[in-house]
C-alpha cells in the first residue's frame, strides 16, 4: 500500500473509476494479478471508509507519535530551564494591562509551561482512544455475518483481527464512518495546546513593547525590524505563535460542522474533513518555531532574553502602590471600624501617587490624625508591617508554584522518554 502513489490513484480515478477508493482497489489488484486468488479479496467486507476512516487514523497517530510529541518536549525543556533560571526574577504581575502585585518571570512562564502540560496530556489521553473500523456499507456487519465470515473468525472478530495489525481497537459502534467523537476530541486537545501557545505569544508581544522591554526575541545576524524604520525589533515569532492560533481557531470549527451526518452517512463531510490535518500542521507550525534552532544549534525558545533590570525598573516604578491589597487586608484583620479599603482607595494611593511615596508611610502619617487608624495601625504585627517597606517580598508562593510546575515537567518527561 505505501507503494501506491496519490498520483498513480488519482490517474485511475480521472481515466476509469470516478471513485478513489475504487481507484485504490484496482491498483492493488493489478499489482498482485499474478494470484488471482488473493486478488480478489482485495476490498472483500469492507467499504470506502473503512479504509479511509481507519487509515486517517492511522496518519494521525503516526503525526503525533513521530513528529508532534517529539517537539513538544523539547518545548517542555527548554520552558524548564528558563522557569529554573527565572524563577526568583521579581516581576510586575499584570491585569487588565495595568501594575497589579509583584510575582516572578519563572511564575509567569509557569503558568504558560502547566498549560502545555495539561493539554499534552490531554492529547496523549485523547491519541489512545483513537479508534478504527472494519464494519461495513453501513456499520452493521452485514456481509461479514450474513455471508458466514463473523462465524468462521469466532471469538475474535475479523474487525479485530485487521485493526490488530494496525495497533488499533475497533470503535463500539460505527456506522458508514466512524463516530466522530474521538478525533474531535484529539483535535480539541492540539486546538487547546495550539491556544497555550498563542498565550506565550501573546505575552511575549506584550512584554517586548518598547515602554516595556522585559522580554526580547533572539535577533539573527541581518534580521530587519521594518523595511523602513531601521530602529525596529518586531516580536514577529510571538506575533507569529498567536496567529497560527487563530488560524487552528477558526479550522476547528470544521470538524464541529461533521459532528452530523445524513443518517448513516452522506458525503458532506467528505470534503471538510480533508482539512482537519491543518490543525495539526499549524500546530506543528508553533512548535517548529519555538524549538528553531540557530547555527550554534540554540533553539529560538532558549535564546529568548530576559531584561532583569527593566523588569525591576517597570516594578520600582509602582512599587510604592502596589501593597494596597495587603495595607487594606491586614487594617481589616487588625480590626479597623472604617471601610479599610475605601479608606486605603481615596485616601492612601491618590497622596501617595502625589508624593511618590510607599503607602505605608501615608498610612502612618494619617494614624497621627486619625485615632482609629492609629489603633489598628498599632495591632498589625511588625513583621507584617516590615514587609509593607519591602514590596519586592510580597511575591507569595511564586517561586514555589513555579518549582513544583517544573518537578511536573520533569516527571512527564520522564514518562515521555
Amino acid at each position: 500500500m505505501l507503494a501506491i502513489t496519490t498520483t498513480q490513484v488519482d490517474g485511475v480515478e480521472s481515466r476509469e473509476t470516478k471513485h478513489d477508493i475504487g481507484a485504490v482497489v484496482r491498483i492493488i489488484q493489478r499489482r498482485i494479478l499474478r494470484n488471482n486468488r488473493l486478488a480478489r479479496w482485495a476490498h472483500a467486507f469492507l467499504t470506502s471508509y473503512d479504509v479511509l476512516d481507519t487509515g486517517r487514523i492511522l496518519h494521525y497517530i503516526w503525526a503525533y507519535d513521530k513528529a508532534l510529541k517529539p517537539a513538544i518536549k523539547k518545548v517542555v525543556a527548554s520552558l524548564v530551564e528558563m522557569i529554573e533560571r527565572t524563577a526568583e526574577q521579581i516581576q510586575v504581575g499584570r491585569t487588565h494591562g495595568q501594575h497589579a502585585l509583584p510575582i516572578t518571570v519563572g511564575f509567569w512562564l509557569s503558568t504558560i509551561l502547566y498549560r502545555i502540560l495539561y493539554n499534552w496530556q490531554m492529547m496523549e489521553n485523547r491519541r489512545n482512544e483513537l479508534v478504527g473500523k472494519i464494519s461495513g456499507a453501513v456499520g452493521a456487519y452485514n456481509a461479514q455475518v450474513g455471508l458466514g465470515i463473523a462465524e468462521k473468525c469466532g471469538n475474535i472478530t475479523f474487525e479485530a483481527r485487521v485493526l490488530k495489525l494496525l495497533g488499533l481497537k475497533p470503535a463500539p459502534i460505527s456506522t458508514q464512518i466512524l463516530p466522530p467523537e474521538p478525533l474531535a476530541y484529539f483535535l480539541h486537545a492540539c486546538a487547546m495546546l495550539s491556544a497555550a501557545l498563542g498565550q506565550f505569544g501573546r505575552d511575549g508581544q506584550g512584554l517586548m513593547r518598547t515602554e516595556i522591554a522585559e522580554v526580547a526575541e533572539a535577533r539573527e545576524k541581518g534580521q530587519v525590524g521594518s523595511s523602513t524604520m531601521a530602529q525596529k525589533r518586531n516580536p514577529i515569532n510571538f506575533e507569529n505563535l498567536e496567529g497560527m492560533w487563530i488560524r487552528t481557531k477558526n479550522e476547528f470549527g470544521k470538524v464541529l460542522d461533521t459532528l452530523i451526518s445524513d443518517h448513516q452517512r452522506n458525503l458532506v463531510g467528505s470534503s471538510v474533513m480533508r482539512d482537519f490535518p491543518i490543525i495539526i500542521v499549524n500546530l506543528m507550525q508553533q512548535l517548529n518555531t519555538l524549538n528553531r534552532a540557530n547555527k550554534q544549534g540554540v533553539s529560538f525558545l532558549s535564546r529568548i532574553t530576559i531584561n532583569a533590570d527593566r523588569c525591576q525598573q517597570n516594578f520600582a516604578s509602582s512599587s510604592h502602590l502596589i501593597l494596597a491589597e495587603p495595607i487594606y487586608i491586614a487594617l481589616q484583620m487588625a480590626g479597623y471600624r472604617g471601610d479599610a479599603h475605601k479608606l486605603v482607595n481615596e485616601k492612601l494611593v491618590p497622596r501617595a501617587t502625589k508624593e511618590g511615596v510607599p503607602l505605608i508611610i501615608v498610612l502612618e502619617v494619617l494614624a497621627e490624625e486619625d485615632g482609629d487608624i492609629k489603633e489598628a495601625l498599632g495591632s498589625i504585627p511588625s513583621e507584617v508591617i516590615e514587609l509593607m517597606y519591602r514590596p519586592e517580598n510580597y511575591t507569595g508562593w511564586a517561586t514555589k508554584k513555579s518549582l513544583e510546575i517544573v518537578a511536573i515537567a520533569k516527571e512527564k518527561l520522564a514518562e515521555a522518554a
